[in-house]
């Protein structure tokens, strides 16, 4: 991503600098123009912000707005000042909790099979769920720390290569920089000689202006004074 702070030199080198009454007056139009165009804190490709929207249904999935409802609807039925549970409760997670042994006493043998099936189901599920993540801390206590190792090794290659590459880029930016200043600095003198030839012209052409203007009202003065004799 380039940088929004780098500054490149792009006026011509031959230039005067402006004097400070030149400078405010070029930061006062810029300041103008920029008031009629707000500035953007994102970037130009993005689609624009939900809060800046005028309807920000068109942003939310049918899934997020039926949570929003939820979570609206939770909270506008409770009290003002009891806590409200906004959590989403979308996965049962009694299964992977420690079993106790069903209680048969008091049911019949139908009953007593299907809470025990049930219990039986739930302890698989449990034991493979222990087992699983038993095996995924063994796995990272014996590789976890080289693994996170490489990756930092791989991340700091990728970031020498990058910095490698800005500096060859800079490089590139200076050499050329040099190569305007260079080709600018031998055409200054043809360039200043041309300004100066055209002020001259431009001043010849003002003052032959000036002087056709004086012939002709000395002419429209002569013949007013021939039609009065």
């Amino acid at each position: 991503m380039p940088s929004i702070t780098t500054i490149h030199e792009s006026l011509p080198y031959i230039d005067q600098d402006p004097t400070p009454s030149e400078r405010s007056a070029a930061e006062s139009l810029i300041a103008s123009e920029r008031l009629l165009v707000p500035d953007d804190p994102f970037h130009a490709l993005l689609p624009p912000s939900p809060s800046t929207s005028t309807s920000t249904s068109k942003y939310l999935t049918p899934l997020l707005q039926a949570e929003f409802d939820r979570i609206s609807s939770s909270k506008s039925t409770n009290p003002p000042n009891t806590p409200t549970s906004t959590k989403l409760h979308a996965l049962d997670l009694t299964r992977y909790e420690s079993l106790d042994p069903p209680t048969l006493t008091s049911l019949s043998l139908p009953e007593s099979l299907t809470t025990l099936r049930t219990a039986l189901s739930r302890a698989y599920a449990t034991h493979t769920y222990l087992s699983g993540r038993r095996a995924h801390l063994a796995l990272l206590d014996s590789y976890g720390k080289n693994a996170w190792l490489v990756g930092n090794f791989h991340l700091e290659g990728e970031l020498k290569a990058l910095e490698r590459e800005l500096g060859a880029v800079r490089r590139e930016i200076d050499v050329v920089t040099l190569q305007r200043k260079g080709a600018q600095d031998e055409a200054g003198p043809e360039i200043r000689g041309l300004d100066e030839t055209w002020r001259k012209g431009v001043g010849r052409v003002l003052e032959t202006e000036a002087a056709a203007e004086g012939l002709r009202r000395e002419v429209l003065e002569a013949t007013r004074r021939r039609m009065e004799e």
